[in-house]
Order: structure tokens, then sequence, then C-alpha cells
């Protein structure tokens, strides 16, 4: 069985055109002026991992094109007895799911529900491989200030390694050409990581990396990561916290982005943060609109 059409579960595999397409869609969408492209349709939120953007973005979003929302939580859900993914999907379907919006901590998790279930399903997250959306919006975020991928230098500081929010980005951003610099410590960004996509570029030297790029991507550092990895935290945040002077390396206008949630005095200081090159809120609020455009899509209402 193949996956229904509508269904979103990676960046890797969709056509540059594909994603065009959906960005120029998602500029029509309006949370604040609903539009009732999905009323009376039913979007299960399908959450085994903790989540506040994604999933409160993805409620807003649905609600804000007329459908009805159900949110099932691994805790204190027939999951935590032990069903089954597929036995849940099975269920959700059951009392009326058209769209199911499914986050897991395991890889593949998205597609595996995909194969079994008749309707779309949009992966919101899947452990270490994909988080589409948020690729989706952070692409929607930089062409909002960028205007065009082309020519563009992208600079991702952080833990590689675990992001599934890098991985997704690279895909997306390479099949724009974009240039992509991938900047940390070898344990949080292995030489491997180069494979992620074509043209993507891997150093240790923040300095390097910042020369001349358009676009900071800042990523989630886990303090009990690095120590569990024998990475020194004062040594990290010396060599690749991102600061006032930083960021002066960069482009003029470079924007600074990063999907959240931040900790300030560890990837970046409170002047980053607050500072009128940061889009960081922005992203945040341009996550409903390319949400909804992603839930339209997936019932066949992108036109």
């Amino acid at each position: 069985m193949n996956p229904a059409r509508g269904s979103l579960l990676g960046i890797e595999h969709m056509e540059a055109a594909e994603i065009l397409k959906l960005l120029k869609f998602a500029r029509r969408m309006n949370p604040d002026h609903a539009r009732p492209l999905l009323k009376g349709k039913r979007v299960m939120l399908l959450f085994y991992e903790a989540s506040t953007r994604t999933r409160s973005s993805f409620e807003i979003a649905a609600k804000s094109l007329g459908a009805h929302t159900v949110l099932i939580q691994a805790m204190g859900s027939s999951i935590e007895k032990g069903e089954s993914l597929l036995d849940t999907g099975y269920t959700v379907r059951a009392v009326g799911a058209d769209i199911i919006v499914i986050r897991h901590p395991n890889a593949g998790a998205p597609y595996v529900m995909a194969q079994h279930i008749d309707v779309p399903v949009i992966n919101a997250g899947d452990g270490l491989h994909e988080h589409p959306s948020q690729a989706l919006l952070d692409a929607y975020t930089i062409l909002r200030n960028k205007k065009t991928f082309k020519g563009l230098q992208v600079t991702i500081v952080g833990d590689i390694f675990h992001s599934r929010v890098a991985r997704s980005a690279c895909h997306l951003l390479s099949k724009f050409d974009v240039k992509i610099i991938l900047c940390g410590p070898p344990e949080l960004v292995p030489e491997i990581a180069t494979t992620l996509a074509p043209g993507v570029r891997v150093t240790r030297h923040i300095e390097d990396a910042l020369r001349g790029t358009d676009v900071i991507m800042l990523l989630r550092v886990q303090s009990e990561r690095l120590a569990g990895m024998k990475i020194d935290l004062p040594e990290y945040i010396a060599r690749y916290q991102m600061t006032p002077a930083r960021l002066k390396m960069a482009k003029k206008d470079a924007i600074v982005m990063h999907p959240g949630p931040i900790i300030r005095g560890l990837e970046l200081t409170s002047e980053i943060a607050d500072g009128v090159q940061a889009r960081i809120l922005e992203e945040v609020h341009n996550g409903v609109p390319t949400r909804m455009a992603i839930l339209a899509r997936a019932m066949g209402k992108m036109r």
C-alpha cells in the first residue's frame, strides 16, 4: 500500500518545484482570517514526544482551516499501556481521522503508519531522521527575508549529528543550490555530515563558517548531551556561541534563525536572541501559515 496522496513524510524526495508551490501557497494562508478549506475534517495530533511549537502550530493551523483537532499523547493514553503504533493508527482512523499528524522518537515511524493507514500522514518529526514541516517553515522565513534562494550561503551551527531539523534543512536547501556550511565540534558535526546533501561543507572554525554568510541557523545544544559525549561546556561556549562580535563576521544583512527552544548563554547570547537580526519568533509565527498549507495540501486543497 502506498502512502495516501497528500502525505508529507520527508523533504529528501520532494521536488524543488513542489516545494516552491507549497511555499507560495503558504503566503496565501492567514490564521487571523480563517479559511474553511478543511471545514468538518478531523485532524488527529498523535504526539509520542513532548512538543510546544510544532504541536500548537499544527493545532492552530488546523482550526484556522475549519478542522476539528484531537490531541493524543503517549502519556495517559493506550500508548502508555503498550498499544502498538499501527493499532493506535487503526484506532484513530476508525474514529474518523481525516489527517494524522505524528511525532515519534523512532525514525521511520510515520512511513510505517502511512503504509498501512488510508489517510494522509504528516511527519512532525521522527527520531533523528527528518522534520519536514520545520524545514518548510524555515525556507518560508528565508524567502520572506531574502526573496530568493539564488546565491545564498547558509551556515548551520550546533548539534548536527542529533538534529532532524538540520537533515531536512540540508535536503531542502541543496535542491536550490544553496551553499551550506555545517559548523561545530567533530563529535556533533562528523565529516560524514557532508553526505547529507550535495555541496555541504564542514568546518570546525566558526569564523570560517560565518564569513560571507546570509543566514545563520543555530541548533539546540543540550548540556547533558555534551557531558555524555565528554565535550567541555565552557569550551563549546567559547568556540561556538553566537555573539555580537561573531555576528559581525557575517554579511551586514544576515539573519539569525533557531528552531527552538533556545538556550540563552549556551547557543547564543541574549543580545543575539533579542537583536534586530534575529528571526526566531518570526519562525514560530511562520509555522502556522506553512502548516496551514501543508494540511490543505493533504486534503487536495492546494490550488
